[in-house]
């Protein structure tokens, strides 16, 4: 049976709202590794709904979910428009680092959606030996035109619809900093050169490369390039019928997916 524990830690100087999944039986997990899961860039715990339990469940490893910097119930951003344009590499090479020493995470399968999997992307490449395998989701290896449309249509809606009220019920007063800082740096014009396809060749470990085919913020290119660029072994998943969110859009072939990626990890560390 799972269980959940919620907590806070402490990365980066900041205080970070976490959720821990594991199981009544801990001789269950032990020595399989953890499975982390890192939000896209308007998530949070809540936003991942049961999909992280699930998946525990059905691969038999411990997970942890945790709200980033600004989001959820972790500490709010100091002002709106205060993200810089590298804070996926700061999440990446200084929070995250941080998080995983905290929960003493040694044997990590980072699950990334959106900017969670340009995060893991870029952790996996610096710090390979504390991963065993990433799975992204929806990630982003450089910006594209269809990417800064899909914001600018969200941006709209955040200030004509009840978009920022659906958002605040997960995001609370971290709102509408949240939602600035992940739009207004996207569209900004330094960001419009952001590009993390240096760090691909350096990626070794396993990948499990999954995106909608009809993602309303990337094309195909971004999952052809990943699965080209990195230099270990990678699995190319482009699922039809499917958006930006395959996680909730097609959760029985994303759930099929991963178990299939992870177990076979977590048999070759037995």
């Amino acid at each position: 049976m799972i269980v959940k524990k919620n907590f806070t830690l402490t990365a980066a100087g900041h205080d970070l709202a976490a959720e821990w999944i594991e199981f009544d039986v801990m001789e269950h997990a032990r020595g399989k590794a953890t499975l982390v899961f890192l939000h896209e860039g308007l998530g949070c715990i809540p936003l991942w709904r049961d999909f992280p339990h699930v998946l525990c469940e059905a691969t038999g490893c411990c997970g942890l979910v945790y709200d980033r910097w600004g989001y959820g119930n972790s500490d709010p951003l100091p002002t709106v428009g205060s993200r810089r344009s590298r804070y996926m590499h700061d999440e990446a090479l200084y929070s995250l680092p941080e998080v995983l020493e905290r929960c003493e995470i040694d044997n990590a399968i980072l699950i990334g959606h959106s900017d969670g999997g340009s995060i893991a992307l870029v952790y996996s490449a610096v710090y390979a030996g504390k991963v065993r395998g990433v799975i992204t989701e929806a990630a982003h290896v450089f910006v594209e035109d269809v990417t800064l449309h899909g914001i600018r249509k969200a941006a709209a809606s955040f200030e004509t619809t009840d978009l920022r009220e659906k958002l605040a019920k997960y995001h609370g007063t971290n709102t509408v900093s949240m939602f600035h800082g992940w739009a207004d740096t996207w569209l900004s014009p330094e960001f419009r050169d952001w590009n993390i396809v240096e760090y691909l060749p350096r990626i070794s470990v396993p990948l499990l490369v999954i995106q909608g085919e009809g993602d309303e913020y990337g094309t195909p290119a971004q999952i052809d390039a990943i699965v080209t660029g990195v230099t270990g072994p990678a699995k190319r998943c482009l699922i039809p019928n499917c958006g930006h969110v395959p996680h909730h859009q097609a959760r029985d072939t994303v759930i099929d997916e991963m178990k299939a990626f992870i177990l076979k990890l977590v048999s070759e560390d037995v």
